[in-house]
């Protein structure tokens, strides 16, 4: 086999492929085995028809276009390991030149990634904020304890800010109920939001058996569009929370004193503060990688698909489509960099590692993870999964590396971070301080093992799926 490449762009090459026609024997036999073993001929059993009788029933061009359905795929496969290439999408392979005794010749077209030079990673310097708990930070967890062991008192009174009301809503359109815009028995607190634009505004000083109206805009299905609805109150209940003090501590916790609840919650606030530390460090890290980096071609094909088909149903105004295909482009580049890192350290993800990622994922999704990983396995989507997890060892290695030091000067240890914002004891070692840099970290999704579905005979094939949000057509 021959191929040669030429780049049409730095993310889009045309690959030209000449295939010897002794090369195709394998396949050849291969398609005579096929159709044997589908066809009837009087005189011979199914699978046991000669080759000859084949071709004087079916006829040699199908034979051969058989051949070569079977053959392109591998041949593009290696010819893409041949030349280093990574496609990131299905690739548009032309109508095959080839004939009975003539070598096969086919051109491809595909989206691959781009080329760049990995910058210097190592050393790099970053500064973030200092961790400190304040006293209005343990109030508020406490505070927030306090609330799940409150009790709700109905309230003989108008309905006020932090009191929860039990509403019907009802949303109509010109006149009409809007689809899906009905709901009863809805508890609702008010100020805490995440409902409905304008609710708080509108049972604010309703009480009992009142209603009223108000515009709002809906999200969902009905993503922008205005509508009037009515809000009417069935209860207003205020919440009455637990004194703060010992006998709360003894309650809620199994300390028995508030003195002790208030130190472990303070210590508490302390490790996720740690982690929002880290979390930072990573991102800052990654910033200054990426500007290292300097520009980095975007397939602009993978792009535009993404983003069309995130927006498909019509949501989001223009600012939410452009800061959209903003976080996908620095995704995208994110991904490409911290691919070359992974492979020019020859970064591995151990099982370990990959059934640790899946039971994350599985408990952020609320589902067994057995069930997911077996969701992966069957869809074909684990490699994708095993590229993402060694993504993020390779930006917890650069972190690693580099000189991250707080807003007063002091470096942040990193190294000794645990997964819980506790830090380990010098010299512990790497069982007991794994920071989790690497964790809950976000990439584009594109189709990195795309793969052609070749028809001779028909120029056209299926497509294949660039990502969770687009779709790349492949002509083959």
């Amino acid at each position: 086999m021959k191929s040669v490449v030429e780049t049409l762009n730095p993310t889009r090459v045309r690959l030209a492929v000449e295939v010897p026609f002794a090369e195709l024997e394998s396949n050849i036999q291969s398609a005579y085995q096929r159709i044997a073993a589908q066809v009837t001929v009087p005189g011979f059993r199914k699978g046991k028809v000669p080759p000859m009788v084949i071709d004087q029933r079916i006829g040699r061009p199908v034979v051969l276009e058989e051949a070569i359905n079977e053959a392109i795929p591998q041949i593009y496969r290696d010819a893409i390991r041949e030349n280093e290439l990574t496609p990131l999408a299905q690739p548009e392979i032309d109508q095959p030149q080839f004939g009975d005794g003539e070598d096969l010749k086919f051109t491809a077209e595909v989206t691959v990634k781009p080329k760049i030079t990995l910058p210097e990673w190592e050393g790099l310097e970053v500064q973030v904020d200092d961790v400190e708990v304040t006293d209005d930070d343990v109030n508020e967890r406490l505070d927030a304890l306090r609330e799940r062991f409150g009790t709700l008192v109905t309230a003989d009174r108008p309905a006020a800010d932090g009191d929860f009301v039990q509403i019907d809503l009802n949303a109509t359109k010109d006149g009409e109920p809007v689809e899906g815009g009905q709901a009863t028995g809805v508890s609702y607190q008010i100020g805490k939001g995440g409902m409905i634009d304008g609710l708080d505004e509108a049972v604010t000083g309703l009480s009992a058996g009142e209603s009223a109206t108000f515009k709002t805009t809906l999200v969902g299905t009905h993503d922008g569009e205005e509508v009037d609805c009515e809000v009417s109150v069935t209860a207003v209940k205020e919440q009455q929370l637990p004194e703060l003090d010992d006998e709360f501590a003894q309650l809620a916790s199994e300390f028995d004193t508030l003195d002790e609840l208030r130190a472990d919650v303070r210590e508490q606030a302390l490790n996720r503060k740690r982690i929002d530390q880290a979390m930072a460090a990573r991102d800052k890290v990654l910033d200054l990688l990426l500007e290292k980096a300097g520009e980095v071609p975007v397939p602009e094909e993978l792009v535009e698909s993404q983003v069309e088909s995130h927006f498909a149903d019509g949501h989001g105004d223009d600012d939410h489509r452009s800061e959209f295909e903003q976080q996908l482009r620095r995704s995208l580049v994110s991904q490409f960099v911290l691919d070359d890192l992974v492979k020019a350290e020859n970064v591995e993800v151990s099982q370990d590692e990959l059934s640790s990622y899946i039971i994350q994922q599985a408990m952020s999704s609320r589902i067994d993870p057995n069930q997911l990983a077996q969701q992966l396995v069957d869809q074909g989507n684990l490699p994708a999964v095993v590229a993402d997890v060694a993504r993020g060892k390779a930006l917890a290695l650069v972190v690693e590396k580099s000189k991250v030091k707080d807003a007063s000067g002091n470096d942040v240890e990193l190294n000794r971070l645990r997964e819980d914002g506790t830090l380990a004891e010098p010299g512990e070692g790497e069982d007991g301080a794994a920071a989790p840099i690497g964790d809950s970290f976000e990439f584009a999704e594109i189709d990195e093992s795309a793969q052609p579905e070749t028809d001779a005979g028909d120029a056209e094939s299926g497509t294949a799926d660039a990502g969770e949000n687009g779709d790349d057509d492949a002509k083959a």
